[in-house]
């Protein structure tokens, strides 16, 4: 781990957090970062037949405004066998960090690759897979979600890490998040585990700080060492329930203009991510299947409707009736955006094989049971219990427990999945976000439109915490509230495996014994499977 900052020092000589970001301040960065040298080892991304994005960190040990690194890559670990190479510069105008796309790669080949240093220190050595072309009788990749690094061990990096069997990273969203110690209970927080800085971040230097902090983890760095990773942000890598125009976590007159601190999450986002810059983007798998990457979060989403005041109004059924056929029904409002709707529309049609979906949120639609208070521990509070009460009263006529999630936006729900039915597309939503585990029949206008594997979390806490209830009961309740929903698990956390052939796609929940000490034992395993052009699961 990195060492806690003063960040009393950060205001010394009145550089304040700015000071990161300009000459005087370099000196300052490289004393909290920890280190000189490559400091968080490498890892790859946008993987492509035949080229492949490598990153890397590098902080020179002299004071330095620019500097090169030679990149290296070759078909063995001993790099007897070099096939390409790149340069690329860097420099503390993007956090010493460094990208460069290497090309004329051949597909479906492992290939290992480092980056040289002017004084001839290398980096470790990280290994990565292009993409198929062709006919391909199997893709493996792994989908990971809600990384909360205070709440626990990164187990199901390591155990993801440890695989001979995967072909690429997936990773939905929440790969950090933004809060601050004093929003962590001690009861949660495992020692050791905290992240710099100790308060919100807001500022670039803050979301700097952070990507460090979580990129310092051992597992993690392990993680993109050993294979490709195609990632894109959720909420909290920016703040809490983001949209375009702001977010829940997010106080303009405390803390500044959202479009600022927006666009510092998404610059260092860019800085410290194997990512390119475009916002969505296609990744072909041979004739098998098409994955594709897409932004839901700050680029074109509107606000979600406030539910909030029906439940305050002197006659909240009538007022819930109003919003239901009113402001949740809006057609404008959108999670994608009418130009990134449009190109998955036509991308589904034109492209062959399975259609994933990396998404942020979940696509499946959720209502409280009827019964969920009831399964409460008695130590929730008056006020989450009120909660829970509401969000049962919506559900009664019909309205989602989550607005920030695609079923608090059915209008816009109902334009994507009419795209892939248009499409005939064997549609296969990949999810994050709930911290939960969920398996859904997507329907749309009374037909199949696909299905859907949401994944857990890999650390942040389930609606575990609330329920005092076995979790068997809990998942019971929920998949017998929701028709789309075929089964759940409440209550415990790890990563998804998904396999795709021809004939099916097979997702795998595995669930890690524990968060709270470094293991990568499991405590169980859940499969599921979709058949060819039948858009429901069967028996896996």
């Amino acid at each position: 781990m990195l060492p806690r900052i003063d960040r009393r020092s950060l205001i010394a000589g009145g550089l304040g957090l700015a000071g990161l970001t300009l000459p005087a301040g370099r000196a300052l960065a490289s004393q909290m970062l920890g280190a000189t040298g490559f400091t968080h080892n490498v890892a790859s991304g946008e993987p492509a037949p035949d080229s492949m994005l490598l990153w890397t960190r590098y902080v020179p040990s002299a004071e330095a405004g620019v500097v090169r690194l030679d990149v290296e890559v070759a078909l063995d670990p001993g790099f007897s066998k070099r096939v390409s190479g790149g340069v690329v510069r860097t420099g503390p105008y993007r956090d010493w960090t460094a990208k460069v796309t290497v090309d004329g790669l051949k597909p479906g080949t492992v290939y290992w690759y480092r980056f040289v240093a002017p004084d001839g220190t290398k980096s470790p050595v990280g290994r990565t897979k292009t993409l198929p072309q062709g006919p391909v009788n199997r893709f493996d990749l792994a989908v990971f979600s809600c990384s909360n690094l205070p709440y626990g061990w990164f187990n199901a990096y390591a155990h993801a890490a440890a695989r001979p069997d995967l072909d690429l990273w997936l990773h939905t969203g929440d790969y950090i998040y933004e809060y601050g110690a004093a929003s962590i209970k001690e009861v949660d927080l495992v020692q050791g585990r905290l992240p710099e800085p100790s308060t919100e971040i807001l500022a670039i230097a803050d979301y700097r700080l952070r990507y460090a902090s979580y990129r310092a983890d051992p597992d993690l760095q392990r993680l993109h060492q050993m294979a490709p990773m195609v990632a894109l942000w959720d909420d909290h890598e920016s703040s809490n329930d983001s949209w375009e125009g702001g977010a829940q976590n997010h106080q303009p007159d405390k803390e500044g203009g959202w479009n600022i601190r927006r666009a510092a999450a998404m610059q260092v986002y860019r800085e410290w991510m194997p990512v390119s810059d475009e916002p969505w983007k296609t990744y072909p798998i041979g004739t098998l299947a098409t994955l594709y990457r897409t932004e839901s979060r700050l680029l074109a989403r509107t606000r979600p409707a406030d539910i909030g005041a029906a439940f305050k109004a002197a006659d909240p059924e009538a007022a819930l009736k109003a919003f239901r056929d009113g402001a949740w029904r809006d057609p404008s409002a959108t999670m994608m955006g009418s130009t990134q709707e449009t190109w998955l529309a036509h991308q589904m049609k034109v492209n062959a094989g399975w259609q994933l979906v990396g998404m942020g949120t979940i696509l499946g639609r959720t209502v409280m049971p009827k019964d969920a208070v009831d399964w409460l521990r008695p130590t929730v509070s008056d006020k989450k219990v009120a909660s829970y009460r509401d969000d049962i009263r919506a559900a009664a006529r019909g309205l989602p427990m989550w607005m920030d999630r695609w079923d608090g936006y059915p209008a816009a729900r109902s334009r994507l999945l009419r795209s892939a039915q248009a499409a005939d597309a064997d549609l296969v939503m990949l999810s994050g976000d709930s911290h939960n585990a969920w398996a859904y029949a997507l329907t749309e206008d009374g037909r199949p439109a696909g299905v859907e594997f949401a994944g857990h979390s890999v650390t942040s806490n389930g609606m575990e915490g609330d329920m005092g209830a076995d979790p068997k009961i809990v998942a019971q309740g929920f998949v017998g509230a929701n028709p789309e929903l075929k089964w759940a698990d409440t209550s415990q956390r790890g990563y998804m495996m998904v396999q795709i052939t021809p004939q099916r796609v097979t997702g795998e929940w595995l669930f890690l014994r524990t968060i709270k000490a470094p293991t990568t034992e499991l405590a169980g395993t859940h499969r599921m499977q979709v058949d060819r052009g039948r858009r429901r699961f069967s028996q896996a």
